[in-house]
């Protein structure tokens, strides 16, 4: 189950880093800070990608840091509450007709965060039970 635990550490980070990296055409999609110029400016993504390498960071000792665990399962969840506000005020359809890169980064972006907001949940719920 470690093993398992350790692959979700480096699956969360990697997909961070690449989508970020990719979808951003390395931070030179101008149309993702267009739509949200707030959370997802250019320094925005930046931070996203030091997120995904703090993940990989603990991927085989996340069991000496709990209470770290736990604080990427909150981050995961904010992230994830303000995709769904986003969402709800938000048509990403002509985000796709100005740019297919930024379309795919808003309708997916915050999937990625439900997830990995579960699994360091469940990760930080099993380590306490410890």
């Amino acid at each position: 189950m470690k093993n398992t635990i350790t692959k979700g550490f480096i699956l969360s980070g990697l997909s961070n880093i690449i989508a970020v990296l990719i979808l951003s055409r390395f931070f030179t999609n101008e149309f993702i800070p267009k739509y949200d110029n707030v959370v997802m400016s250019n320094f925005g993504l930046l931070m996203i990608v030091v997120w995904g390498f703090a993940y990989i960071s603990v991927a085989k000792d996340y069991s000496k840091v709990k209470w770290l665990v736990a604080v990427f399962a909150v981050e995961k969840l904010i992230y994830a509450i303000i995709w769904i506000l986003w969402r709800l005020n938000n048509d990403v359809f002509p985000i796709f007709d100005e740019d297919i890169m930024a379309g795919i980064f808003y309708s997916i972006y915050g999937i990625n965060d439900i997830i990995f907001f579960f699994f360091f949940s469940y990760v930080f719920i099993k380590l306490s039970k410890k």
